[in-house]
């Protein structure tokens, strides 16, 4: 064999070695749907008994799929295979994962395991409260997903630093994670008291609000896994998996929590700052401080 024939030989691997990464971050969507699947059926077994250990697993497996939601968009533009199949697919895999199962978690959960007694009214208000409070949280998804999908250059209300990237509006991942996290925090057991039901009427009421909001969430992407040597990098994340899986209960539902939270206290504090701005006899803002809304950074949904 020449050297001409050597070349051509080592050549042809490669087109299809080509294809092969298209598929690679397509795992990743097929993970999280696998997850999203698992979950539903492991909410609609908790109706059958042993109701503690089926709600547990369904809401640990939403939050497995949040690493696989994550990933496989950054592998894909890592390893320049961004596709329109594959951002369709990861849409429609969040609303399974991400939209379908949590809302129907949150309902078995918060409502379907409240006594009749004493107040067998209360119990049919609350439920009929909560399934239309989840199918707010799954309608809510549903739109911020579709909203993602055709915004370019969305701009939320309230602008923040130039130099980082936000979301528009809460994504649903992380409402979903919120909602999986807080049946994790009590390890599944099924909520009986009507004041917790009003609580998570709240709260699911307020995500799905989020979710629909032009407010701005911190994205990470900023974060970059692809530099020569990410060493105090990949010792933080480390050390992070390692609390996470450790203290998965508390670690998940902190983090969650604390995330929806810094959505809703840098919109407010965007707003205390604006009516201090145009509160008369005020000096305008110079420097880093400033923050006008003309001059707001570009930003993904």
């Amino acid at each position: 064999m020449n050297r001409a024939d050597r070349a051509m030989a080592g050549a042809r691997p490669r087109p299809n070695l080509r294809k092969g990464m298209f598929l690679l971050p397509s795992f990743f969507t097929a993970g999280n749907i696998a997850a999203g699947y698992f979950s539903i059926v492991q909410t609609i077994a908790a109706l059958g008994g042993n109701a503690q250990q089926h709600l547990d697993w369904a809401a640990i497996a939403i939050l497995f799929a949040i690493p696989f939601d994550t990933l496989d968009g950054r592998i894909a533009r890592m390893t320049n295979t961004v596709s329109e199949f594959g951002k369709e697919l990861d849409s429609l895999a969040d609303v399974v994962t991400f939209g379908v199962a949590p809302s129907i978690l949150a309902f078995v959960w918060g409502f379907h395991f409240l006594p009749l007694t004493p107040h067998p009214q209360l119990q049919m208000h609350l439920l009929q409260a909560g399934g239309f409070i989840c199918f707010l949280f799954l309608l809510g998804g549903a739109s911020r997903l579709a909203r993602f999908n055709i915004s370019h250059d969305a701009q939320p209300r309230n602008p923040g630093r130039p130099d980082r990237k936000y979301f528009v509006g809460m994504p649903i991942p992380a409402a979903a994670g919120l909602v999986a996290a807080s049946v994790h925090l009590c390890y599944g057991i099924p909520n009986v008291y009507w004041y917790i039901a009003v609580a998570w009427l709240v709260l699911l009421g307020l995500n799905a609000y989020l979710m629909v909001s032009t407010w701005r969430f911190w994205s990470g992407k900023e974060i970059n896994l692809s530099r020569s040597h990410p060493f105090q990098l990949l010792i933080f994340l480390a050390a992070i998996a390692y609390v996470v899986l450790r203290y998965s209960n508390v670690s998940m539902f902190s983090a969650t929590l604390i995330y929806m939270f810094s959505g809703i206290w840098a919109r407010a504090a965007y707003s205390w700052q604006r009516s201090r701005r145009h509160r008369p006899g005020a000096l305008p803002e110079s420097g880093a401080d400033a923050e006008p809304e003309s001059l707001g950074p570009r930003f993904s949904g």
